[in-house]
Formats: C-alpha cells, structure tokens, sequence
C-alpha cells in the first residue's frame, strides 16, 4: 500500500525570497568547500616534496660515514670529500633558511561580536 501526501503552496514572496537566499548560501558553502579542497591537495603535494627533500638529506647524512671510510687517508680524496660536504651543508641550510617562514605578530583574538560581523560580510552578496 502506497501513501502519497502532496503538500501545495501559492507561490509567496516571502517564501521564495527565502528559498533563494537557502540557494544562494548553500552554493557559497558549495564553493568554499571546493576551494579548501583545492587547498587540502595544494598542501598534500607540498608535504609530499617536503618529504622527498628530508629523505633526500637523511640519505645524505647516513652516506658520510661511508664516505670517509672509502676516502680512507688519501689527503686528495679527504679534500675533495670535505669540500663536498660543506658544498651540500651550505646547500641545505640555504634550502632550510629559505622554507623557513619569517615570524609574524599574532592577530588579536576573535571577538564573538567580530565573528558575528565577518560571517554576515561573508555571506552578503
């Protein structure tokens, strides 16, 4: 047994107005929600690199022992290691001093009556 109930209405101003507004507000979050989507996967690529340059100097750090034991007492092969090394340390900590983001001031807290203001900003049209 099926039981269909069908709920009529005029079509009222006021009630379309706030459909539209229901409209509007839901594809502002639509859009924001593609936009800290894009955002999430920017940010995975980012660590996945960041990842790939820590394993990158890992390696190199656990390779220097090796290294000076197969540069054994050569003076040469000693130079031409420490030259390397400080090549690649320099390199590294210009890489490090480079990724790594200047201190700024912290923004005053957020006031429940400011948040109340910047949520409404944000969804006025």
């Amino acid at each position: 047994m099926d039981i269909n109930l069908f709920h009529h209405f005029p079509p009222d101003a006021e009630v379309l107005a706030r459909l539209d507004s229901i409209d509007h507000k839901q594809n502002l979050i639509l859009k924001n929600q593609e936009k800290q989507m894009a955002a999430i996967d920017d940010l995975q690529a980012a660590v996945a690199a960041e990842d790939t340059v820590i394993d990158s100097a890992v390696t190199l750090l656990n390779g220097i022992p090796a290294l000076i034991a197969a540069a054994g007492v050569d003076p040469a092969k000693l130079t031409a290691l420490q030259t390397d090394i400080q090549t690649r340390t320099a390199s590294l900590a210009a890489a490090v001093l480079v990724g790594t983001p200047t201190p700024t001031t912290t923004a005053p807290p957020v006031t429940p009556p400011a948040a109340a203001t910047a949520a409404k900003a944000a969804t006025t049209p």
